[in-house]
């Protein structure tokens, strides 16, 4: 009877062990779930192989049959990242390239804090000299490369869902920055047409002035650069395929500021005079490459989105209607979801605050209080990791030199809806010079706006659905 007893006691004594090793291991297993790897190696050699491109990319452009409607088709054409165009050498130097885009991007930010576009309170036609001088150093980091005119001349334009309207400078030029291609000539185009005062395209911008009854447009932004002259209609063509006329955009004749190398710009808002408006488009979308690829992705209209995508809510700012605001609910690191109160993510009474999504900006920008939670929560779950100080305006720097891959905790963002979308290692620690120095690709910004950049979304397809107002992210479609 006692052997019994001891034989239960021990049996039960054994279970018990298993039990608590079994959840030893299963906490061990959650826990390294919640870190993946950086290839070191791979985004080094990308890095350095940006100098070393010797030709253009190839560009592909689809006209693809669809039941959408309206418009009954849809449009597809190639996008390539600025460094794929070999737009500036930079001295060779990656570290001189990185600062360059760090610096593009501050100027962009400061505009999107100032809730530009804005006005400057000057007419057009009082805009013909500089008024904010400094080197060009480029706009955006991705390019369309689409067709303008009757016939048409093909041109990069760099897109931006932060902007309505689309413009290109125009021959003849009072202050034209360098570009790629040739200078538009409207006097080669049979389907260039100017717009009168009292058009509805010209009563729709925010900054017009009239002259021998033919409409004058401006665009200010908030780091000094603007574009002025005629706004006009035109044919926009989308590869051999396919063309949509009388597309209203701006003729440009004084263009100042940090443009140069694309031709114009594409706007790709969601206000009435944006490019997916005009074509009546239901949907859009576009994969960003890389930013040191030389492949391409492409921009596309009316295409249905991948059956994987994350799904989230776009939500309306009674203020303005160019940027597309999503539904973030909350980020994750390692695993663990960080305690953000609610109104860190909330579009304001005033229409401050909430979070965009946008092609023109790079670096991902927080609110301070955000931004240093989700630092600080990084660095205590990746203390291995050899500090390298600040780079720029990135505060948290490492060491990779001697790496060929490292752990690294994972970050998501939660969205409306449950739903969780993983951020490649890639597109958060990335590296700022050819020799192994990767930073944390986030930044704070004082300001209630957040913003999703670029480099998160480098590699996942973007989509925007107009008709149902969602914003769908799909990893590795491009």
């Amino acid at each position: 009877m006692a052997e019994t007893n001891i034989d239960a006691l021990s049996a039960s004594r054994l279970v018990f062990i298993l039990f608590l090793l079994m959840s030893s291991l299963s906490s061990s297993s959650q826990h390294l779930s919640g870190y993946q790897h950086l290839d070191v190696s791979a985004s080094l050699q990308q890095a350095n192989g940006v100098f070393s491109q010797s030709q253009q990319p190839t560009t592909v452009d689809h006209l693809l049959t669809t039941n959408s409607s309206p418009p009954n088709f849809s449009l597809s054409i190639s996008l390539h990242s600025r460094s794929s165009l070999l737009l500036t050498d930079y001295s060779k130097n990656y570290t001189s390239l990185t600062l360059s885009r760090l610096s593009r991007d501050k100027a962009r930010v400061r505009s999107l804090l100032l809730n530009n576009p804005t006005t400057t309170g000057r007419r057009p036609e009082q805009l013909q000299s500089p008024v904010f001088s400094g080197t060009s150093q480029g706009s955006g980091e991705y390019f369309a490369r689409i067709g303008v005119g009757q016939p048409a001349n093909q041109y990069y334009m760099a897109i931006d869902t932060g902007s309505d309207v689309s413009w290109l400078q125009c021959d003849p030029c009072s202050d034209c920055y360098q570009q790629t291609d040739p200078i538009y000539k409207p006097s080669s185009s049979s389907t260039y047409k100017p717009l009168g005062c009292n058009t509805q395209q010209c009563v729709a911008l925010e900054v017009s002035a009239c002259r021998t009854n033919s409409c004058l447009y401006q665009v200010s932004y908030g780091d000094g650069s603007y574009t002025v002259g005629n706004f006009a209609t035109e044919t926009i063509s989308f590869g051999q395929y396919g063309s949509v006329p009388a597309v209203a955009f701006g003729c440009g004749h004084d263009n100042v500021g940090l443009f140069s190398g694309s031709a114009g710009l594409l706007g790709l808002g969601g206000g009435r005079l944006s490019l997916p408006s005009q074509i009546k488009a239901t949907s859009f979308s576009y994969c960003l490459v890389d930013k040191d690829s030389r492949s391409f992705s492409t921009l596309e209209f009316n295409t249905a989105p991948p059956g994987d995508s994350v799904v989230a809510p776009m939500l309306k700012n009674a203020l303005t209607s160019t940027y597309f605001y999503v539904g973030l609910t909350g980020i994750s690191v390692g695993g663990r979801a960080l305690k953000i109160p609610s109104n860190m993510f909330e579009i304001g009474a005033d229409g401050k605050g909430g979070v965009i999504v946008d092609s023109g900006t790079a670096v991902t920008r927080l609110r301070t209080e955000v931004y240093t939670l989700v630092r600080d929560t990084f660095k205590s779950m990746s203390p291995y990791l050899r500090s390298a100080g600040r780079f720029s305006l990135f505060d948290t720097c490492y060491d990779f030199s001697s790496e060929t891959t490292v752990k690294v905790p994972m970050i998501s963002f939660q969205f409306a809806g449950g739903k969780t979308l993983p951020v490649r290692p890639s597109n958060f620690l990335i590296p700022v010079d050819e020799q192994g120095k990767f930073c944390f690709a986030f930044a704070g910004t004082s300001g209630p706006l957040n913003i999703i950049g670029n480099l998160q979304q480098q590699g996942t397809r973007v989509s925007y659905d107009l008709a149902n107002r969602n914003i769908g992210f799909s990893p590795n479609k491009c």
